[in-house]
């Protein structure tokens, strides 16, 4: 019941995103799950959006791909005395005057407007897997930032965990020195360190700040307000992962290897638009022309002659741009193998070093500083081993907390 009811409130805090700006958020501050975050990315970054606009630009440009010919229609009238206007009487339009219309179109041969249509229908299907290899990219972003931000936060818990620690370590040697076992020069050589741990915390506030900043943007930076929270928290879940597995997953599915794939039949068919447009098109046309009594009609037609521009060209690098798209299929098909590759080396290399970190490490940095902190309090260490002990601790569970956010990323 308790699962149910926090899916309910997730997908409530969803739709309310989507649906209202910025401005009409209540004051307490929005929490987002990763899901959350990616679903707003997609459906409010301002940069995707954009990009999803080429796809309808280039719908548009099908439409005019697949328009005909417009007819032509001409009208004029011929015989006036320029240079004796007195001959213009009552009879001069009726038997002097010529009168001719005609209507005119020209005939595409050689399949030009299929072709057209084709290649704007491919240069469609190029634009649609571009915008989907971006949502890809963005969807791997925003959960990037989103580990990034919980990065920040368990980093800064630590912080102001060990500035707490410590602080309780300095309020102990105070009373020490009121009670006189220890000297005062002693506790300002431990009550300065304190500085340490207290820019640790500043640094730590900065970076959430920073992290949630890059988030925002990439969810739509109106889609939820500057005091916004996130659910989750950096954790190990073990992964069973087979590397040709994934290699055939993303030869099927990697949208910029698509989009390569769809390149070749675009620069094959815009090959054969040049073909086509190789052949000469045919002006026809009919008239009608009424002089005095008579009245004549016409017809016409007209055709260049491929003597010496036959579009050889434009052919030329059409076939050239084929073998391009060719060699950048494969070099796409190559590349989304070496990412698959170089993705699950990270994989392997990060889930080692939890593995480091979890087989004892965390333990001992913790044992050290507990016994360091026993032994100095009772004044049988000195302040180097416990200053020593505190670092080791605090670079050991931040080595921690970055291990977990590589780990998240590279899954």
């Amino acid at each position: 019941m308790r699962t149910a009811s926090v899916m309910r409130r997730g997908a409530a805090t969803l739709v309310v995103a989507l649906a209202f700006p910025a401005a009409a958020w209540p004051q307490a501050p929005v929490r987002l799950s990763m899901g959350d975050a990616i679903q707003l990315a997609l459906n409010r970054n301002q940069a995707i959006r954009a990009q999803r606009l080429a796809i309808d630009a280039s719908r548009a440009d099908q439409i005019t791909a697949g328009l005909k010919p417009n007819p032509g229609v001409g009208f004029s009238v011929d015989g006036f005395p320029l240079f004796s206007p007195r001959q213009i009487n009552g009879d001069f339009f009726s038997n002097a005057v010529s009168y001719s219309t005609s209507l005119s179109y020209t005939f595409e041969r050689g399949g030009k407007r299929q072709n057209r249509i084709t290649l704007a229908e491919d240069t469609t299907d190029v634009t649609t897997k571009g915008v989907q290899d971006a949502e890809r990219q963005l969807r791997f972003q925003t959960a990037q930032a989103f580990i990034d931000v919980l990065l920040a936060k368990s980093t800064l818990e630590l912080t102001q965990a060990n500035l707490k620690s410590f602080s309780d370590v300095v309020d102990v040697n105070r009373q020490r020195v009121t009670a006189g076992d220890l000297a005062e020069g002693e506790f300002y050589k431990i009550s300065l360190q304190k500085l340490q741990f207290e820019q640790d915390v500043s640094s730590a506030e900065v970076g959430l700040v920073r992290a949630k900043a890059t988030l925002r943007q990439l969810v739509g930076f109106e889609t939820v307000p500057e005091d916004f929270d996130i659910n989750g928290e950096l954790s190990y879940q073990a992964h069973s992962l087979d590397l040709d597995d994934l290699k055939r997953q993303a030869l099927a599915a990697r949208p910029d290897l698509q989009a390569a794939q769809s390149g070749v039949k675009l620069a094959e068919d815009s090959l054969k638009l040049e073909r086509s447009n190789r052949a000469r098109d045919v002006s026809g046309d009919v008239g009608y022309s009424h002089t005095g009594p008579d009245n004549t009609f016409g017809v016409g037609a007209a055709i260049d002659l491929p003597i010496h521009d036959r579009n050889q060209g434009n052919i030329a690098r059409s076939a050239v741009q084929v073998r391009q798209a060719t060699e950048s299929q494969l070099a796409a098909r190559f590349g989304v193998i070496t990412d698959v590759i170089t993705a699950y080396a990270q994989w392997q290399t990060s889930q080692k070093v939890v593995g480091l970190y979890q087989s004892g490490y965390l333990d001992q940095s913790q044992q050290s500083l507990t016994i360091s902190r026993y032994v100095y309090q009772r004044g049988a260490g000195n302040l180097l081993d416990l200053l020593d002990a505190e670092r080791t601790f605090r670079d050991t569970q931040l080595g921690y907390l970055q291990a977990l956010a590589d780990y998240m990323t590279s899954v």
